[in-house]
């Protein structure tokens, strides 16, 4: 139902699973597991996996041990990489090329974090005229309660609340647990 023409596939997109970006996230190992579960069963059914990296200039650098997607999750070869600096996946990268070249309509999105780079994925792409579908059960964020944010918990489950209604035109948001998920 999105609002982009003749893009009728799906992709599996994996937002910032990385080792310093995960490494002190609540639940990581479940959260990690659910998506290479998700990821297993993208590939067995030939929809696209997306992996997408972030790195800054100091805190997170490109090719450095912490800048790595975590070591249960390997892309496999031929699966598209997106580089970014900003939280939004799409800002500044290749991400619409790499879609639009798979006749991609709907996004199912994973990773962390849920209150920075998870949250601008899914309303950028919806934005830009995407299906969103966040896996409620698969993304994950740091402790920022020393800054004034809810416990991680707390972030997670209100991300997915109001995710779940999210309305636009031509277009739908949906929320479902990595279990539930569908790609076709």
């Amino acid at each position: 139902m999105s609002t982009l023409q003749d893009r009728d596939s799906t992709a599996l997109v994996v937002v910032d699973v990385q080792n310093d970006v995960v490494a002190e996230a609540p639940h990581r190992d479940e959260v990690v597991a659910r998506i290479a579960g998700l990821v297993g069963r993208a590939r067995a059914e030939g929809v696209p996996v997306v992996w997408v990296q972030h790195s800054e200039d100091e805190e997170l650098v490109r090719g450095t041990p912490g800048w790595e997607i975590v070591p249960e999750l390997v892309p496999a070869d031929g699966e598209a990489r997106v580089h970014k600096r900003y939280g939004d996946s799409f800002e500044g990268t290749d991400l619409e090329d790499v879609l639009a070249a798979a006749r991609v309509g709907r996004l199912v999105v994973t990773g962390a974090e849920t209150d920075a780079c998870v949250r601008s994925t899914i309303h950028g792409g919806f934005t830009r005229g995407y299906d969103v579908t966040l896996v409620g059960d698969a993304h994950t964020a740091t402790d920022k309660s020393a800054w004034g944010a809810p416990p991680v918990d707390d972030v997670i489950a209100h991300t997915n609340l109001y995710w779940q209604f999210q309305a636009a035109p031509g277009r739908s948001a949906a929320v479902v647990a990595a279990e539930e998920v569908v790609f076709s």
